[in-house]
């Protein structure tokens, strides 16, 4: 190890990998790695040995502790990287029948949805889209647009029943 730190000697690392690299692997496997994730790990683990042969200290812990622990280090890392859970958005639904059923009767409804409101007048389609869809308060359309608060809630009102009217002939 220290002609592996001190110098670079490529001859010695292959001596330290040829001895310790089936040896991690058999702890791996030991303690319920797949093969191929094993390997993973002895790999990282000995390159990390080549990377960090500089902060190797013979003082501070043997050579054989020392690169387990770059070795156990890896393993962990993996584990924690498997455990960790998927977020929401991230997660691929499990597609079933029913699923696609569902996502063509949304498509279709919000098509629908999409036909109602285009027929709507400009200034009430801008308001009902602010207040439905953007998720803005009255108050708030009131502040962006500078609309008085009777306006924006008479036109919210009549674009909505003419929503209704226009859906209800969609069906």
């Amino acid at each position: 190890m220290l002609a592996v730190r001190d110098r670079r000697d490529r001859a010695a690392f292959c001596a330290l990998f040829d001895y310790f690299a089936p040896r991690m692997r058999g702890m791996m496997m030991k303690s319920g790695m797949s093969s191929a994730v094993a390997d993973d790990i002895v790999q990282d683990a000995m390159l990390s040995v080549w990377r960090k042969s500089a902060s190797f200290n013979p003082e501070r812990a043997d050579v054989a502790g020392w690169i387990f622990q770059i070795a156990r280090n890896r393993q962990i890392d993996i584990i924690r990287k498997e455990r960790r859970p998927v977020p929401e958005e991230l997660a691929t639904p499990e597609t079933t029948g029913e699923h696609a059923e569902q996502v063509v009767a949304m498509e279709q409804e919000t098509a629908k949805l999409r036909a109602a409101l285009a027929t709507l007048k400009p200034e009430q389609r801008e308001l009902v889209e602010k207040a439905y869809l953007g998720e803005l308060t009255h108050s708030e359309i009131q502040v962006e647009t500078g609309l008085p608060l009777g306006t924006i809630k008479s036109r919210i009102r009549l674009g909505l029943e003419r929503l209704r009217h226009e859906l209800k002939g969609a069906r």
